[in-house]
């Protein structure tokens, strides 16, 4: 590979890039939060996606300078794209991201986009600013190109160079050049798209494959829950089928599955089409949470327990089981609905960074010695921490407490005599 590799954003996404890219070459690095390119000159990766050992090994160029991306012929942007209040696309970071690139966008250079957009969004949206803020053509200066990230977080198993890159570039001389960089540190292979309009259509149908299934399972849920049988049994008793698809019921929120739904249903919708199955999907999923609470209430009646002033243990607040991410959790919303209904919450979470817990929803989260003597716990997200020493938060249960169970990380043998689960 002869192209200098420059990596525009190092969250989950942009740092294991960097990293991979780093053990081969020279990497220059560029995010717009000075902390966080602090923190990783010092070898400390926060999202917990890249230990020390491989920010040693790897030769990176940490910036927060974007001039220093003159240098790089093959820039890769990976900023987050989230959505605004009314569920529609917010753009600005990568409209941000590519003001920054094209404002140091040298002659010859390939610009390829891993974040998440609707099909057509590389072309009709960042193209255009790249221009902008370069004074060079596109296709003709310069070339742009898209390829999906597919970054897990929280896996180990299926990391960056282990997970099949699909690549599209403008032509398809550039796509097998982009085909070619990746090549250079993906070990699992590389799959070349037609266009790239059909790169970002297959990105972004990956996490609507997952949130449609996930709600079909959480209304099965429901639908077990009114008929007093055990949802967990029911699934487990349907995966003895060899072509049983194996999903669980459960909150879905973060910066993918809960988000990358309404990219299409947004394209979908301008091009005069509604979506009905997709945004079905996405209010199952998104009223999971009253049904966990109504369901929490009416089992606590039914067991004489007071609602009004008793104090919950919420076990978990990132929106995903073992990584630290704070994001889009739907935690919180469980959080919000309960204290309407007068509970106090303490929150736990033995992975979570306390400072942006404090900053992003004004949580102040407690240590485990901090949880107190309660009526009703609620174990919400599935870390280890949680599945492997279950029994010792048991410990703060009353003897007639309830356990909520989201995640299925309870079994009755767990209990003592007197305590009730109840599971999604």
């Amino acid at each position: 590979m002869n192209r200098k590799v420059g990596v525009v954003g190092l969250g989950y996404v942009g740092l294991p890039v960097a990293v991979a890219f780093g053990r081969i070459g020279r990497v220059i690095a560029f995010d717009i939060n000075d902390s966080r390119i602090e923190e990783l000159k010092a070898g400390c990766d926060r999202t917990n996606e890249v230990d020390g050992t491989d920010l040693e090994h790897s030769d990176i160029e940490f910036t927060g300078d974007s001039e220093m991306l003159r240098a790089a012929d093959f820039i890769i942007v990976s900023v987050p794209t989230p959505i605004n209040e009314h569920n529609q696309p917010d753009l600005s970071p990568l409209i941000r991201a590519s003001e920054t690139v094209g404002s140091v966008l040298a002659e010859g250079a390939i610009v390829v986009f891993e974040s998440t957009v609707y099909p057509g969004a590389t072309e009709e949206v960042c193209i255009p600013v790249l221009e902008k803020f370069s004074g060079l053509d596109a296709g003709i200066d310069f070339h742009v190109g898209y390829s999906p990230e597919r970054i897990n977080p929280g896996d180990r198993e299926h990391t960056f160079e282990k997970i099949t890159k699909v690549v599209s570039g403008q032509t398809e001389e550039v796509t097998d050049i982009i085909a070619e960089v990746y090549r250079a540190v993906i070990k699992a292979g590389v799959y070349k798209a037609e266009n790239i309009q059909v790169a970002e259509a297959a990105k972004v149908i990956e996490n609507i494959q997952r949130d449609v299934n996930i709600a079909l399972m959480n209304e099965l849920a429901v639908i077990f829950n009114k008929i007093g049988i055990s949802t967990r049994e029911v699934l487990a008793a349907a995966g003895t089928k060899w072509n049983f698809l194996k999903f669980s019921p459960g909150l879905v929120g973060g910066h993918c599955i809960g988000v990358d739904p309404y990219y299409l249903t947004h394209k979908a919708q301008a091009v005069g089409h509604h979506p009905e199955v997709i945004l079905a999907g996405r209010r199952i999923n998104d009223n999971i949470c009253k049904h966990i609470i109504s369901s929490m209430v009416k089992t606590m009646l039914c067991k004489g327990l007071a609602v009004q002033g008793t104090t919950i243990n919420m076990l978990g607040l990132t929106f995903k089981e073992n990584t630290p991410d704070l994001r889009n959790t739907k935690v919180i919303n469980l959080i919000e609905e309960l204290r309407e209904f007068g509970f106090g919450i303490v929150v736990h979470d033995p992975v979570a960074d306390p400072g942006e817990a404090e900053r992003l929803y004004g949580i102040d989260l407690r240590e485990k010695e901090e949880l107190v003597e309660t009526n009703v716990m609620m174990f919400a997200v599935c870390h280890d921490e949680y599945r492997e020493n279950r029994r010792e938060y048991l410990e703060y249960l009353s003897d007639d407490g309830l356990v909520i169970d989201i995640k299925g990380i309870i079994d009755q043998a767990d209990l003592r005599a007197g305590q009730t689960v109840w599971r999604l």
